[in-house]
């Protein structure tokens, strides 16, 4: 089963087939829908071919109790039918929203946050079109020859006059699509534009305000703002226009109709009644042609996102779901084979043909000038950079495939750019799961900040703001390093955590390293400062996204100092 006819068959084609006997049930209604829809033709026959000639006011009686009936049965149906749309539509957005959800963080990380936030206005579109008008005029399209067959009963010129204006109304329709298509494409990719850019410009709010930069990025925003209003003008003129002779269409035909069976009542080849109800019959069958063309833009869009959707969960497939094994290693092994980082609109690879094992327990100093790739070399070890040749293993599986809600436990991740979530500092360091208050305190007091958070006003239920507002850059990074620890994690990998630290701040990173390495968790440190590289037991040194040394700190220019405990690194794969 494919949207619109396309014919691959993809995951959303999929995941729609496994609520075939819901759709199986609509079907049921819609047919029973558009038989009793012939209810109100039958009657005006029977009122005016029997009631009026027979003067029966018993036979007009019973017939209209028969309408009332069969009318009331029509409309339940068609409530039976709009409900289990709806419950249908619910059912699927909360199946396929995790599915979106983990899809739109991966975009996220990759660097496209506009299709990221995209991504849910797709989902949104097609379950609002699942459940609405459009998808019903497609469900009553099929009935249209039914109503063409009653219509050849009465009389086989009504019945090709029918087909004639079914067909003119469908060509008008495809010719729509042909024309409305490119416009309102355009339309739609100039407004995500000018959203996009707004939204670009409006984070970085207090920057452009305190340099007196709002008139140039208004300058700027109008230049979208104008194209997509002009792009949208274009889509809605030729909306407008198709629309326009497809009304002219849809009057000629009923008043043509209306004619041609006032001239067969003349010739005496159908009745009075034959001719109103042929009238009645001949807006039945073409109304899903029109519905399908007053629903049209909504198809389209619709299409699109299903689509959109489509790509989207094709290039992110499904993670497996991350055992850990039951290993009671308490770090995890890392193995890089022949790694590269690509990113987009750059020719030269970030990092290229790295290998090297960091073995459980070993504690990695990563050194390196500005733009050497250390914060992408920390990504590609957790696995979330987007565009990377050869293999990043973990416990000797490959990052790519593990889940990351599972992994994530055993993972913690301090970045050079600490971000923190709106919330209370406890919600921030237990990764806002539920909170466990003694996990919480002990990685606190792991990352030496357990006494300055209880300095603030409501202690660990401090709200900090968005983004960490109400705190400064080094209460971030310190609070950063204990969601960092939370849980005790395998691997943990530093970014930078002692760039906005001061004297205390630094004592208790490195009281934190000593900590990890006598746990025996594995842990990467990237650093400009060689004092706490010193402590690794391994230290490599990037140039230009090559590794230019690895070894022991003494195999670097770094002063020698004794370490926690012996270790012999492994030779580089």
């Amino acid at each position: 089963m494919s949207f619109f006819c396309k014919t691959h068959r993809g995951e959303l084609d999929r995941f729609l087939w496994s609520f075939r006997r819901e759709i199986v049930h609509v079907f049921c209604f819609t047919a029973l829908v558009n038989v009793l829809m012939l209810t109100p033709t039958l009657y005006m026959l029977q009122v005016f071919d029997r009631v009026l000639v027979s003067q029966s006011i018993f036979t007009l009686f019973a017939v209209t109790l028969m309408l009332f009936f069969f009318l009331g049965v029509m409309s339940f149906s068609e409530w039976v039918r709009a409900r289990l749309l709806v419950r249908l539509g619910v059912r699927i957005d909360i199946r396929l929203n995790p599915r979106v959800f983990s899809t739109a963080f991966a975009l996220q990380n990759e660097g496209k946050y506009q299709e990221a936030a995209q991504l849910f206005s797709d989902l949104s579109r097609v379950r609002q079109f699942l459940t609405g008008p459009g998808i019903l005029a497609i469900l009553d399209a099929p009935w249209s020859p039914v109503y063409i067959f009653v219509l050849f009963l009465l009389h086989p010129s009504l019945g090709l006059l029918a087909i004639v204006f079914c067909v003119a109304l469908a060509v008008l329709a495809w010719i729509s699509g042909l024309v409305m298509k490119t416009p309102l494409e355009a339309a739609g990719d100039a407004a995500r534009k000018e959203s996009a850019h707004l939204y670009g410009k409006l984070r970085h709010a207090p920057v452009v305000e305190s340099m007196g930069m709002q008139g140039n990025m208004r300058k700027a925003w109008m230049a979208h703002h104008q194209n997509a209003l002009a792009r949208g003008r274009h889509g809605m003129d030729v909306q407008t226009r198709m629309q326009s002779i497809t009304r002219f269409t849809r009057f000629f035909q009923q008043s043509l109709c209306l004619g041609a069976g006032a001239l067969l009542v003349i010739f005496g080849r159908i009745s009075p009644g034959g001719m109103i109800a042929a009238n009645a019959l001949m807006g039945r069958a073409t109304h899903p042609v029109d519905a399908l063309m007053n629903h049209w833009k909504n198809m389209l869009a619709a299409r699109r996102s299903y689509f959109a959707l489509e790509t989207a969960l094709r290039a992110h497939p499904h993670q497996q779901a991350f055992q850990s094994g039951g290993s009671a290693a308490p770090g995890a092994t890392l193995v890089l084979e022949h790694v590269g980082a690509l990113a987009e609109h750059r020719q030269a690879p970030i990092l290229e043909d790295l290998s090297f094992t960091l073995p459980a327990g070993a504690a990695l100093g990563v050194m390196g000038p500005s733009g050497s790739g250390k914060s992408t070399l920390a990504r590609v070890m957790l696995g979330i950079w987007p565009r990377v040749e050869g293999e990043a293993l973990y416990d000797g599986v490959s990052l790519r495939a593990l889940d990351r809600v599972t992994l994530g436990a055993e993972l913690g991740y301090l970045p050079q750019d600490v971000e923190l979530l709106n919330g209370t500092i406890a919600e921030n360091i237990a990764r806002f799961g539920e909170v466990d208050a003694g996990k919480v305190i002990a990685a606190s007091q792991a990352a030496g900040v357990h006494e300055m958070i209880l300095h603030f006003p409501k202690g660990y239920d401090t709200e900090i703001g968005d983004g960490g507002q109400a705190i400064s850059g080094g209460q971030r990074q310190r609070i950063g390093l204990a969601r960092a620890l939370y849980g005790n994690p395998r691997l943990i990998v530093l970014d930078e955590p002692n760039a906005n630290l001061d004297d205390a701040g630094d004592r208790a990173l490195l009281q934190a390293v000593v900590a990890l390495k006598a746990r025996g968790a594995t842990l990467v440190l990237i650093t400009h400062r060689p004092q706490i590289v010193a402590a690794m037991d391994l230290v490599l040194t990037l140039s230009d996204g090559k590794i230019t040394q690895f070894g022991k700190p003494r195999l670097v220019d770094t002063p020698p100092v004794s370490v926690a405990r012996p270790y012999s690194p492994p030779v580089p794969v």
